[in-house]
């Protein structure tokens, strides 16, 4: 009998829905686009209606009879408040990439609670995380605090909003990679914290129960797709990426370029500390086996694309940066810094901004385009670097996935500046793949790690082939362009 996989892919910017067959490949997908909310400077939301919405649209362009299950995959660390009533949302989400509690940070930081932060979760005190976000929320929505004190509301990350409303409110879970990640969840004991719960005023009853990534999550309410399905796997989506490029090894490496950048090796089952501002994160949890992984991530990749194409208008597609790229001259002289929402790991700068240095006369619309594609290449060498600075080996090669590493000149220009080869998978759609991978173990689709890795294959892969005296000078004067975007450093 024929068996299929959907995967809900939500993303930053658009909801998806993939079909996959057992051999783990696509059939069909469907994408809808929603609107971004930038409400003041820093702020970032979404309408979690349009998420809904674009969420079961998408479902239902793809279901075929022979689906068995569906797997979540999901933006990480948006969250959000809704009534346990109703479902409805009290506010819009707050995105990932959103600073307003950038001051909150601050002040804790000055009382000295990021130590313990740090020991509990493997996350440094930023806005990235979803715990003082939700604190904003219930602090500024009128009359949320109390509500939530009674046990009248919700609130979790968009894997667990999505599972409420696809099981019809029976339903209020997460996984351990997405609960790591709310600055919330004490990431050695997989558990919300009551010391952490503490510190940000956050409500226990509020949260979802934590639960591995490969299990039933649910059933889908049968007045959404004409039959109840169960819901077998959940993750966020880099560690999703993680699973889908079969990087089930200590110390394999992959980096995900799509909104932002997101570089995770895998530390099998020890929780490395970093002493270099990289992240300690849960990996995944799939039948009792626990894994970790460090993880630098950069909050502007793709966006950087995007940011040319609709508000500069230097290009109208972005598979042409790679043509433009090709045609400059490689001493072209410009550095761009796309600090727009401050910047990531390692350097953890949430009031960094953008900067364009090297500009002349004769610099056009085409050199900017390039140093934008440089500047994401440079951003993974600091990523990189701190890795090695931990301690951990120079790995054999790196998987790279998302939009971005479909552009050839984009893939040899990272191998170039990591000195380190560079693979590409054959499947386009990795980070949909692991939650279908998720939800195909949990529902014996798939018979375990070993049966998922034989399925990878490279589909191309790039060899550094820089002069090392060229490669020193691009990072010197991206170093130099760093200092210069983060003055109060």
């Amino acid at each position: 009998m024929t068996q299929h996989i959907v995967a809900i892919d939500q993303g930053t910017t658009s909801s998806r829905a993939i079909l996959f067959d057992e051999a783990g490949k696509p059939l069909s997908v469907s994408a809808r686009e929603f609107p971004q909310h930038y409400p003041q400077d820093g702020w970032v939301e979404h309408d979690p209606e349009d998420i809904w919405r674009d969420t079961v649209a998408a479902v239902q362009d793809v279901l075929t009879d022979e689906t068995v299950a569906i797997g979540i995959t999901n933006q990480r660390e948006t969250v959000l408040l809704w009534d346990r009533e109703s479902g409805k949302p009290l506010h819009n989400a707050i995105v990932w990439q959103d600073r307003r509690t950038g001051e909150t940070c601050r002040r804790l930081k000055a009382e000295g609670a990021e130590e313990m932060v740090r020991a509990k979760t493997g996350l440094l005190l930023d806005p990235y995380f979803s715990a003082t976000k939700l604190q904003w929320l219930l602090d500024t929505v009128p009359g949320a605090r109390d509500r939530a004190e009674k046990g009248e509301l919700a609130a979790g990350t968009i894997d667990s909003f999505l599972l409420w409303r696809l099981t019809g409110g029976k339903s209020h879970a997460t996984d351990i990679t997405n609960a790591g990640r709310t600055m919330l969840c004490n990431i050695h004991e997989a558990a919300w914290d009551e010391e952490l719960l503490e510190l940000f005023g956050i409500p226990a009853n509020l949260l979802p129960q934590i639960h591995e990534n490969a299990g039933i999550f649910g059933e889908t309410d049968p007045a959404l797709f004409g039959r109840a399905i169960p819901i077998a796997g959940m993750a966020g989506d880099q560690q999703a990426a993680l699973i889908g490029q079969a990087c089930f090894s200590r110390g394999m490496v992959k980096s995900t370029y799509g909104t932002g950048c997101f570089l995770l090796l895998n530390t099998g089952g020890e929780a490395v500390r970093s002493e270099n501002r990289l992240l300690t994160t849960p990996a995944y949890t799939i039948g009792g086996e626990r894994a970790f992984a460090l993880e630098g991530s950069i909050f502007v990749a793709g966006a950087a694309i995007k940011w040319l194409r609709d508000q500069l208008g230097l290009i109208t597609d972005a598979a042409e940066s790679e043509d433009i790229a090709r045609a400059v001259a490689d001493d072209h002289g410009v550095t761009l810094v796309p600090a727009f929402v401050g910047l990531g790991a390692p350097h953890w700068d949430p009031d960094a901004r953008g900067l364009l240095t090297g500009l002349t006369l004769d610099t056009t619309a085409d050199h900017i385009v390039r140093a934008t594609l440089e500047s994401i290449a440079f951003q993974t060498r600091d990523l990189l670097d701190a890795m090695r600075a931990d301690g951990t080996d120079v790995p054999s090669a790196i998987r790279i996935d998302g939009g971005m590493a479909q552009n050839a000149w984009f893939a040899q220009f990272l191998s170039d500046v990591l000195a380190a080869p560079v693979e590409r998978p054959e499947s386009h759609e990795t980070t949909a793949l692991g939650a279908a991978y998720l939800a195909g173990l949990a529902t014996g689709v798939w018979q375990g790690l070993g049966d998922l890795s034989e399925k990878w294959r490279a589909a191309a892969r790039f060899e550094p082939d820089m002069a090392e005296s060229r490669r020193e000078a691009l990072l010197a004067d991206w170093q130099g362009a760093l200092r210069r975007a983060m003055p109060q450093n």
